[in-house]
């Protein structure tokens, strides 16, 4: 038969155990998400609107210039050049704002 080396009992504890974790790691993320939420919330309701990025959180990628992707040659004297995905904004042609870290706020 499948599982006759366990016990009942300790099945039993198993299973408590694990939903207890369960549990307890479901509060933690509620309650770090709600921590969250109000950090932000205060920092938006006390600071004022970043001056870099005009209150949005991003700008356009300052390597690629908004194209998604930048020129590279892997020679110092190129023979062909390949065109990358641009490393700074993966692609998305913006980047986060290093001002006010995406919020679009400042202390």
């Amino acid at each position: 038969m499948f599982g006759d080396g366990v016990s009942k009992v300790s099945r039993m504890a198993a299973a408590v155990a694990a939903t207890c974790f369960g549990g307890a790691f479901s509060l933690y993320i509620l309650t770090s998400s709600i921590s969250q939420r109000n950090t932000l919330n205060k920092k938006k309701s006390i600071g004022k609107s970043c001056g870099r990025c005009k209150g949005i959180g991003y700008y356009t990628c300052k390597l690629c210039k908004g194209n998604g992707t930048i020129m590279w040659s892997p020679l110092y004297d190129p023979v062909f050049i390949n065109p990358c995905v641009c490393p700074t904004c993966d692609g998305f042609k913006v980047q986060h704002c290093l001002n006010c870290l995406g919020y679009g706020c400042v202390l």
